[in-house]
């Protein structure tokens, strides 16, 4: 294990005082990996042990941790199948749950297992439903989903099947205590055409909630967007639309506020059905009257375009896609958005990055090109009216990697959020530590994480764990590693 102390000045409170804070790095032991078919994940404290998972080929890892990244305990986790997919911790207290697809040609099975606090199985696996992937297998395909409430004790896994103006989905309601489907329901919508959806939410109070939306032009813009709600109880789903006034949504994203009862929605918008990014739009519902609280339009202003640095102003802000939307004591809400687009080359020479020896892309003549660059922050108040805007600037390139090593890992200390990425060129990367205050001012600094014999982090693939706390996957050739950061 390899312990640093290091010291920069951050701003991770909202109230506009820089604070000089120690940050500690702990770093895990090394274990053996392989990128290419091995699978990891953060999954969080359990009674006071922090847990991850890794596999190596066929074989299925938990490993224990005390605070200095010490390892307590590894569990061989020999009740999953040979080939799994989707595998999702959901950490408690005392306890945690997994969720697993298991992969047997054509055939997608839904699992839950209930693991106790030293990662032993405790109950289950669970066998919630099996559907049928293509013909030719699954291709990694999300064919269940799983929605889990703030306070984790609500948990629905679903099933979708969308097929041109018609969405049929199915919901297995499970009880997180007993590990039991308590309700089962099988629903159709009919919508616009190539009706598509967002991601699942379930609230505290045990309703939940599906955004659909249809996808025409180009740009797969949205001309319609429904939201649908429904409890164990409801004989039927409940459905709210949202008036777009003409305009075209981008890729909406949707948050749940449990303490105030509503659901923000957050997009980018377009006037036309194959036109540029034009604004955003901000839009609330309430939960108590299932009805919509407001909904606002509003454009992109030209110093927002001109900090981004792009050349044609119009189409500054085509490639941002929203990443996050963080809830505000007041009301208020902010958009955290990503610019990230992939391009193809066909070169047997490529343009190299610095972690390109991962997957050796020069192999091949068809590159795949990932970039990953600037951050946008924008802050609206409990009206939907647009407070401040924030750009935190980077550059990220990389190829035939899926932009692993790019984007970015947040943290949200409930007074300032935090953004850890790698900052990267051909020659040398360092991990870059952002922050925005309350009026959205930026602090930058660099941590030096030691020498050059240091591991490779994985920062998109990190997770908060703790107030202050992150840790995040670290790779060192064929070994792995996971570090954690005390803010």
């Amino acid at each position: 294990m390899k312990k640093q102390l290091i010291i920069a000045i951050i701003l991770i409170a909202f109230n506009n005082i820089p604070i000089t804070h120690a940050q500690q790095i702990n770093y895990s032991a090394y274990q053996p990996y392989d990128i290419r078919n091995s699978d990891m994940s953060v999954v969080g404290k359990v009674n006071g042990k922090l847990y991850t998972f890794r596999s190596l080929n066929s074989e299925y890892f938990l490993d224990a941790y005390n605070s200095d990244m010490s390892i307590q305990a590894t569990v061989i986790l020999d009740f999953f199948p040979e080939k799994i997919e989707n595998i999702q911790f959901i950490p408690f207290e005392q306890q945690m749950i997994v969720l697993y697809q298991a992969v047997d040609g054509t055939q997608i099975t839904q699992y839950a297992a209930l693991l106790d606090d030293h990662g032993r199985l405790l109950k289950g696996p669970l066998k919630i439903d099996v559907k049928k992937s293509g013909f030719f297998g699954s291709n990694n395909r999300e064919y269940f989903a799983t929605a889990v409430s703030e306070d984790r004790k609500q948990i629905v896994v679903y099933n979708t099947k969308t097929k041109r103006k018609n969405i049929t989905f199915t919901t297995y309601w499970l009880d997180p205590l007993q590990l039991k489907i308590t309700k089962r329901q099988k629903l159709s919508f009919d919508g616009g055409e190539y009706i598509t959806h967002g991601k699942g939410m379930i609230s505290n109070a045990g309703r939940f909630y599906l955004p659909v939306y249809s996808q025409i032009g180009n740009r797969n813009f949205s001309d319609e967007y429904e939201l649908l709600s429904i409890k164990q109880e409801d004989p039927g789903f409940k459905t709210i639309g949202l008036p777009l006034n003409d305009n075209y949504l981008e890729y909406p994203y949707q948050r749940i506020d449990n303490i105030n009862n509503k659901i923000y929605v957050g997009a980018f918008f377009s006037t036309q059905k194959n036109g540029n990014n034009d604004g955003a739009i901000a839009a609330a519902y309430d939960m108590n009257t299932d009805s919509l609280q407001y909904i606002k339009s509003i454009p992109f202003n030209e110093q927002l375009r001109a900090e981004t640095g792009i050349r044609r102003k119009q189409k500054a802000l085509n490639e941002f896609k929203i990443n996050q939307l963080i809830i505000k004591n007041d009301g208020g809400f902010v958009l955290i958005a990503e610019e990230s687009y992939m391009t193809t080359r066909n070169s047997y020479l490529p343009g190299m990055g610095f972690y390109s020896f991962y997957y050796s892309p020069m192999m091949t003549q068809s590159i795949r090109e990932y970039h990953f660059n600037d951050i946008i922050a924008l802050s609206y108040n409990a009206n939907g009216e647009m407070e401040w805007h924030s750009i935190i600037h980077k550059e990220q390139y990389s190829q035939e990697d899926g932009g692993i090593f790019s984007s970015y890992t947040m943290l949200n200390t409930g007074g300032g959020l935090g953004f850890l990425f790698n900052d990267f060129d051909t020659r040398r990367s360092r991990i870059q530590l952002s922050s925005i205050d309350a009026s959205g001012k930026i602090s930058n600094g660099f941590m030096d994480t030691g020498s050059n014999d240091d591991p490779d982090w994985l920062p998109r693939m990190g997770k908060q764990v703790d107030s202050r706390e992150i840790v995040v996957p670290c790779l060192h050739k064929k070994q792995i590693c996971f570090a954690k950061i005390v803010l």
